[in-house]
């Protein structure tokens, strides 16, 4: 029997235990299977392992999405993309140029096709911001999970969003995120207090300062030193 006379079911079912590469190579054999490729039902889960695959056409984004995983586990988020922008070398600031906007353009995309999202990870995605995190809680309002690691752009505001848009929230996780406060943790948890929420290290993390926000600092303890 060949492939094609399967039924419809049966395709889908065969889809499912292929990887998105495979899933699209088969696709592109005849228009039956590009059909089965295409339906949303298919695409309820999708894991990325970096940010530069967001921009393969291996994947369907549709209302069907109810699990969105992106893990970039790689020296680079430690060694540049972690850095504070204004530390950064003309190098370094040249490679995240080159990704830098990926995967807040594709959560815009998200937040346009997958009202049903369910759960979201994103876990060394270095230059994500509250606002990216905002407009996910504003548009998927059946999310039940967010978590977050080592993502250094985000502050207590996405907490304060949390606290205000995720009705339907029951985890939320900050993990390594050095920018968010003790203060944050709290207020979020006063004003959800059934929340599951994880913060490890995150307060505990030195957070970013701005060179003209660490001037006076510096002045002050002059000061100090030169009358002391």
């Amino acid at each position: 029997m060949h492939l094609s006379q399967l039924n419809r079911e049966c395709l889908l079912h065969l889809f499912s235990f292929l990887d998105k590469d495979s899933r699209r190579s088969l696709s592109l054999t005849c228009r039956q299977l590009r059909e089965v490729y295409l339906d949303p039902c298919l695409w309820n889960l999708l894991h990325f392992s970096s940010p530069c695959q967001l921009r393969w056409d291996n994947y369907v984004l549709g209302p069907s999405l109810r699990h969105l995983t992106i893990c970039w586990y790689s020296s680079r988020v430690l060694l540049v993309c972690n850095i504070e922008d204004w530390l950064k070398s003309s190098f370094q600031k040249d490679i995240c140029s080159k990704h830098e906007n990926l995967v807040s353009i594709f959560l815009a995309h998200v937040c346009h096709m997958c009202p049903n999202l369910l759960t979201l990870t994103l876990s060394g995605c270095a230059h994500i911001t509250d606002h990216d995190v905002v407009s996910v809680l504003r548009s998927c309002k059946k999310l039940r999970s967010l978590r977050l690691e080592n993502c250094v752009r985000i502050t207590d505001r996405s907490l304060q969003a949390v606290a205000v848009q995720g009705d339907n929230l029951e985890e939320v996780r900050v993990d390594f995120c050095r920018n968010i406060t003790q203060a944050g943790l709290q207020s979020c948890k006063e004003a959800r207090p059934v929340l599951r929420l994880s913060a490890e290290r995150s307060a505990d993390m030195i957070p970013d300062s701005k060179p003209e926000e660490k001037e006076p600092l510096r002045r002050a303890l002059q000061k100090v030193l030169l009358y002391s």
